[in-house]
């Protein structure tokens, strides 16, 4: 009886010890949260943040067992124009004088097959919680050069800038803003 209870709490546990943590290498630049918005409907106005930071589980045997949390600084918006971005951290946008973090954790994930994944979770934007989907692919994982384990994956999503309590009125084209994720971590 005493094997049995054993191997039965073992066996509860081998999902756990099958998981893996990974930091996000954004340091490394081998991550990028990019986006993109229509600009008054004639062209798109693309950018990234550069200052984030995040780790993920991930068990490729089961990937719905995963989770992820990245923590983003907003003052960090860069459109490669100077102005511009100082206006996306006013209070039209970002506001990044009263909202100093913006951050994501996800609260399910569900394995698509074929490397797709369905990522839900909370974005929290200018001081406003929203849940949120990510389309996301696993781009590969393996040893690197240097001796250490990599996972890469990709996600898109689109949010509503009005979700977030962003109302500054660029047109009707531009009510939203798609988030490109680019997610490369190394195993701890």
């Amino acid at each position: 009886m005493r094997k049995t209870l054993i191997a039965a709490s073992l066996l509860a546990l081998a999902p756990l010890t099958n998981a893996a943590d990974y930091v996000i290498d954004s340091k490394g630049a081998h991550a990028s949260i990019n986006f993109k918005i229509q600009h008054l409907g004639y062209s798109w106005l693309t950018g990234r943040f550069n200052d984030f930071e995040g780790k993920f589980s991930y068990d490729k045997k089961n990937p719905e067992a995963a989770s992820i949390t990245v923590k983003i600084n907003p003052a960090s918006v860069d459109s490669n124009h100077a102005e511009r971005d100082k206006h996306l951290r006013g209070e039209d946008f970002l506001d990044v004088e009263k909202f100093d973090s913006a951050k994501f954790a996800s609260t399910e994930i569900e394995d698509l097959g074929d490397g797709k994944l369905r990522v839900k979770g909370d974005l929290t934007l200018h001081g406003v919680t929203k849940p949120i989907t990510i389309k996301a692919k696993k781009v590969g994982e393996g040893v690197d050069p240097w001796g250490g384990y990599r996972a890469g994956f990709m996600g898109k999503t689109r949010i509503a800038l009005k979700d977030f309590g962003i109302d500054y009125d660029l047109g009707p084209a531009s009510t939203h803003v798609d988030l490109e994720l680019h997610v490369e971590g190394v195993r701890q």
